[in-house]
């Protein structure tokens, strides 16, 4: 690199100058200019601003900008003031994902289409083209299985086209035109719809190895289809498709290995403490009636309960411990009756606790799901709870090691298709990293918890139960060594007092 000859003049000429323009030869750049303000070099300022970007004081003598200009830019910042809600679209967008979810090394092949593209995100790619046939051939046998004319579900879709378009990012669908627009909302749905009925139905035309994973893409945020358009085409008996639609979403969640509560003991306990928890409230006419956003809406919907979070509590999210450390104080792990993320419970005894968690399978799609998931809540039109995100980092904090696993899986917590209890903890690691929870969700769980904790003498019971009867054995060992020493006690009475005659 060639460095510029500096010329340097006089004091008195440094003193009444403002901007010294420099010249020189770069090997990147041939021609580079750089403003420099020498009276502030000379206090200690900065050195300058290449190209005249944030040079305006150095361009202005050091003095403040334009007055009505200043003050046209503030004015220019509050004259949509109270716009924004008049403005909003009524159909939420189906964004992208967030650069920060995106981009994280370990996310990566978890938010594009493995072999199916929905909707226009990742249209087109050469990757997918094989399954555009597959489309047409579902599209055929829904066609087929409506027993509806394909002229009038075609129309049924043209008529909500231009809203479906409204669903998606202002720009993202302008290189289709209308008809080639609804042509691919048109093949895009049957082919959900299809493929919800056959997967019902366990008869499909597809790959069994591809079957698994168009059931992962149907369920990324940037492979959505409006629900308008599923709706559109949800004929001839739309109440039958939208239980089919429940069912197939429903499929996606595991469920409670066993059923609590079912024995003669359970009710008799029930009944004696009367320790049955309320029913999850109905959801309200509002809720009802509020049409769905697409599939991944509702399976978000599926999981989380909105009223289930106390808008007055707020937890400390780092005040509990891991599975294992739990179980030492005394807190044992069950399945709840259901697998909602935000049926979590705690339902304290004597000196032991029961903590209920919602059961969960893991195998190769859980990661991508909720990841998605998590991009779905981070949307701006997305419901705000963050159950989903709450939900991972209340399991980060109970799973650090594959013994934590090991513990949540016995207990059917955790249903582990995915490998060794150590992969599904790395999983559970990987993905509620950089995630924050919604403070007011787990709450009063986590307050119980910290209560238990906080009580010495459960702690010291539940500790020395849990290092001298960890196991089956050590219990029956305790209950021989009481036996065997009240058969000596009372043989030592009789050889005492057994020979005696009475008067």
């Amino acid at each position: 690199m060639e460095h510029p000859q500096l010329y340097k003049p006089p004091q008195s000429t440094i003193s009444n100058c403002c901007t010294l323009h420099l010249v020189y030869q770069r090997m990147d750049t041939p021609h580079r200019e750089i403003s420099v303000d020498l009276g502030l070099l000379l206090n200690g300022g900065p050195a300058g601003k290449e190209d005249g970007v944030g040079g305006s004081r150095a361009s202005n003598g050091g003095q403040p900008p334009n007055s009505s200009s200043h003050d046209r830019w503030l004015s220019s910042i509050m004259e949509n003031e109270g716009q924004e809600e008049k403005s909003k679209s009524p159909h939420p967008k189906i964004q992208h994902v967030s650069a920060m979810l995106r981009n994280a090394e370990s996310n990566k092949k978890c938010f594009d289409p493995f072999v199916v593209s929905i909707g226009p995100y990742h249209h087109g790619k050469p990757e997918l083209e094989f399954m555009e046939g597959h489309k047409i051939t579902m599209a055929r046998q829904h066609v087929t299985g409506s027993k509806v004319a394909i002229q009038t579900l075609y129309d049924k879709v043209v008529a909500v086209t231009e809203d479906a378009r409204k669903c998606y990012i202002k720009g993202s669908t302008n290189q289709w035109d209308d008809r080639q627009f609804a042509q691919m909302m048109f093949l895009d749905g049957c082919f959900v719809l299809r493929f919800i009925c056959c997967s019902l139905d366990k008869e499909t035309h597809i790959k069994s190895h591809n079957i698994a994973f168009v059931r992962r893409d149907l369920f990324l945020l940037e492979n959505q289809l409006p629900f308008l358009v599923l709706e559109a085409l949800m004929l001839p008996d739309k109440n039958t498709w939208l239980e089919n639609v429940n069912r197939f979403v429903e499929n996606t969640r595991a469920r409670s290995p066993r059923r609590q509560g079912c024995g003669w003991l359970d009710r008799i306990m029930k009944s004696f403490f009367n320790r049955d928890r309320k029913d999850r409230p109905k959801e309200t006419k509002q809720q009802q009636q509020q049409q769905p956003v697409h599939l991944l809406g509702i399976l978000h919907g599926q999981l989380i309960d909105q009223s289930a979070h106390d808008p007055l509590s707020m937890s400390e999210w780092s005040s509990y411990r891991s599975a294992i450390e739990l179980k030492a104080a005394g807190i044992h792990f069950k399945p709840s009756k259901t697998s909602r993320c935000m049926d979590v419970s705690f339902e304290p005894a004597m000196s032991f606790a029961t903590l209920r968690l919602p059961p969960i399978m893991v195998d190769d799609s859980t990661k991508s799901v909720f990841l998605n998931l998590v991009a779905y809540e981070s949307c701006p039109d997305a419901p705000d709870d963050f159950g989903v995100t709450s939900y991972l980092c209340f399991m980060d904090v109970l799973i650090d090691h594959a013994e934590d696993v090991k513990e949540l899986r016995s207990n059917g917590i955790l249903l582990n298709f995915l490998g060794s209890d150590k992969e599904v903890a790395n999983l559970f690691n990987e993905i509620a990293r950089d995630l924050v929870p919604n403070p007011r969700a787990y709450a009063k769980v986590i307050g119980e918890i910290e209560r238990h904790y906080n009580n010495k003498a459960k702690i010291w019971i539940a500790e020395w139960l849990h290092t001298h009867f960890s196991t089956p054995w050590t219990f029956l060992a305790f209950l021989g060594a009481i036996f065997a020493l009240a058969l000596t006690c009372f043989q030592t009475y009789l050889e005492a007092y057994g020979d005696k005659k009475p008067n």
